[in-house]
């Protein structure tokens, strides 16, 4: 499936669970020749998007909508910016204003989070990346808006990829089982990435031809140990409460990547306002 047909699927099953058999209060109040203006509002400072997502609910609504951002997706917002602009019928804008402002405030608030670790670890070799802790349903946006703000996306899926975590190396009976069990069923242009726990394990894991090693939940002294011990012969990725910790401490560590899943599921949404006129 296409992404652009995944996102209309999104946009029209969130249409119909707010609208459900439809809008009582718009149409008991508004007549469809009614035009309105309004303008989006950022009351807080941060880093736009989600506008093609916003333009698609209105447009799914009614094709007479008319959305005009006046900056550009990505761009950064201080409290009291207005950043666009709509206009149409007023029934179709006042049905999917909750929608698109739902949207908008989500993504963008993921875009800042990931923004604002992005600048943390300015210097350093590391790079901000997502995971799958994501919104059921919603994990195409969610990390679109991972890019927006800067980071970089892992896996989007489970064929996307092969990382081999504590429970896959306890069924296995080990690390080099593992991995030589996913060598028999994987084409060679696919990386291998094995999560440890220990500088025992990165041995194993080397030994045994990982690409990629994920340091879990360790502390910034064994993740030092563990780069110099790795020394470039896989990538280096960190993980484990990143978004309680600090990023540029591990940052400088040496690793290569550090993923934060609270980037997607506990991330605070924009606060972002439309004012009618």
């Amino acid at each position: 499936m296409s992404s652009e047909i995944l996102k209309k699927e999104i946009i029209l099953k969130a249409l119909s669970e707010d609208i459900g058999t439809g809008d009582i209060t718009t149409m008991s109040i508004v007549s469809n020749q009614k035009k309105i203006k309004g303008s989006f509002i950022a009351k807080e400072a941060g880093i736009l998007c989600g506008f093609e997502i916003v333009e698609s609910v209105f447009q799914t609504i009614d094709k007479g909508i008319i959305f005009c951002p006046s900056v550009k997706e990505g761009a950064s917002v201080e409290a009291g910016n207005i950043f666009a602009t709509i206009e149409g019928p007023a029934s179709g804008i006042l049905t999917g204003e909750r929608v698109a402002l739902n949207f908008l405030q989500r993504l963008s608030g993921i875009s800042t989070k990931t923004a604002s670790l992005v600048d943390i670890v300015q210097g350093t070799k590391a790079k901000i990346t997502d995971t799958r802790k994501t919104t059921p349903g919603l994990r195409i946006l969610e990390k679109y808006a991972v890019k927006v703000g800067g980071g970089v996306n892992h896996r989007f899926n489970l064929s996307d990829g092969v990382l081999i975590k504590d429970n896959h190396i306890l069924a296995a009976g080990g690390i080099t089982r593992a991995i030589a069990a996913v060598r028999k069923n994987i084409p060679h242009t696919l990386k291998i990435e094995v999560e440890v726990e220990n500088l025992e394990q990165i041995e194993e894991a080397l030994n045994a031809g990982a690409d990629i090693i994920m340091l879990d939940n360790m502390d910034l002294q064994m993740m030092r140990k563990a780069v110099r011990l790795i020394d470039g012969r896989a990538l280096v990725e960190a993980s484990g409460n990143m978004g309680d910790k600090d990023i540029l401490s591990v940052a400088e560590t040496g690793v290569d990547f550090i993923s934060v899943g609270a980037l997607t599921h506990t991330v605070k949404a924009l606060d972002i306002s439309l004012k009618l006129t």
